[in-house]
């Protein structure tokens, strides 16, 4: 397992639209572990491959707490079935727009479709808090960031604060 580094906006990368997987085998599977690594060294609680660079329709998550066990997810051509006509907000953040936290609205309930670590196919119900990162984790899989459920003017700010940062890193 190895820590890959995390694309970061505006990198049009992602933007793009992840393709489907063909087969759940040991190289996706090393993917998976690398993502997994990754996402805990950032730290973050959720990683979809287009953030590593790979435009595949995977996602890499963990909920548990800091005093509890690791509880991996991993989400393979996962699809969003059924989302509540409720809604829910929480505070969002990404690994890919960093240090940048601001509340977005998404249903409160889905079903998620999708292939597992072994390529079984698997559904799960989800609410709250898990059913907001997958949401925002399968947003990624459409070239999509949080960010983009803000106001333009938010979205603005943050990518041209984004811009500034990386121009000045690159400068030192």
């Amino acid at each position: 397992m190895s820590i890959r580094p995390i694309i970061t906006a505006p990198d049009p990368r992602l933007r793009q639209v992840s393709k489907p997987v063909e087969t759940v085998d040991d190289e996706l599977r090393a993917l998976m572990d690398d993502m997994l690594e990754t996402m805990y060294d950032a730290p973050g609680i959720g990683l979809a491959a287009i953030q590593v660079g790979v435009p595949l329709r995977v996602i890499v998550m963990d909920l548990a707490g800091k005093d509890e066990e690791p509880a991996p997810q991993f989400f393979v051509n996962p699809e969003i079935l059924d989302p509540s006509e409720d809604m829910n907000v929480y505070e969002e953040g990404c690994l890919s727009v960093p240090e940048y936290f601001d509340e977005v609205e998404r249903p409160a309930r889905c079903r998620v479709k999708y292939l597992d670590y072994d390529g079984a196919e698997q559904i799960l119900e989800a609410d709250d808090l898990l059913a907001t990162c997958i949401q925002h984790e399968m947003d990624h899989l459409e070239g999509v960031l949080f960010i983009d459920h803000l106001s333009r003017l938010k979205r603005e700010r943050v990518l041209k604060k984004l811009k500034k940062e990386q121009r000045l890193a690159a400068a030192s």
